[in-house]
């Protein structure tokens, strides 16, 4: 199948095992977010909005990371990071991952080698929490598609944040034992709990020079502080 000159998806392409294979080839395309979902290959070549996607991710990025490498409690990948589960059938690259010490000590996150000793293209199994950012062309998907289909491969949490309208909504939806997300409330004040952290968020917004946006990722306790 070829979609654009620089794109083209091989027939054979049909199975996770052969999406993985292309995936880690010099074929695979260096650009662009190409997912492969229980059996549909997902292509989304359309850029980056800058301020309703890329610094959204830079701020929660920011933050996250603080958190996992202050508690050295793992590892975060931004962009580009492969999470594939053969359990549901999926192959993703989410907008950001975190990876906890524990997964990887158990075997429930498998860091998969590429072609070069010691280097690594892909994890397998389930992080610990992964982030969604919605853009126009990708609302279906991670509304709807990609949450059960996170929820089948056993991640623990999914952030899921849209700053497209008015009003920025994180919304942090955690596994259930029944095998279905729920989303956890937030409070009057706007935080909202993360029990794989064992923190709370809120995500805040304001206006910046050049007609930009600014965003901030705020953590607190458990008992988040009282309002001003």
């Amino acid at each position: 199948m070829i979609l654009d000159e620089d794109l083209r998806i091989p027939a054979a392409v049909h199975t996770l095992a052969a999406f993985r294979r292309w995936a880690q080839s010099d074929r695979f395309p260096e650009q662009g977010r190409i997912d492969y979902l229980e059996g549909d290959v997902d292509v989304d070549m359309s850029p980056e909005d800058l301020y309703t996607h890329g610094v959204v991710k830079a701020a929660v990025s920011v933050t996250l990371h603080a958190i996992v490498a202050e508690g050295d409690l793992g590892h975060i990948f931004i962009d580009r990071a492969r999470v594939t589960s053969p359990d549901a059938e999926l192959s993703v690259e989410p907008d950001v991952v975190v990876v906890l010490w524990g997964s990887l000590d158990t075997g429930r996150v498998l860091q998969v080698p590429g072609k070069t000793e010691g280097r690594f293209v892909e994890l397998e199994g389930a992080p610990d929490l992964v982030v969604e950012i919605v853009s126009d062309g990708s609302v279906g998907k991670d509304t709807k598609r990609l949450p059960p289909l996170y929820a089948l491969a056993g991640i623990p949490e999914l952030w899921r944040i849209d700053a497209r309208g008015a009003e920025v909504r994180l919304e942090i939806l955690s596994l259930e034992s029944s095998g279905t997300y729920n989303l956890q409330p937030a409070n009057p004040e706007g935080w909202t709990l993360s029990p794989v952290l064992g923190l709370r968020f809120r995500l805040l917004r304001e206006p910046a020079r050049h007609s930009s946006w600014r965003y901030r990722l705020e953590r607190s306790p458990l008992t988040p502080p009282p309002a001003v």
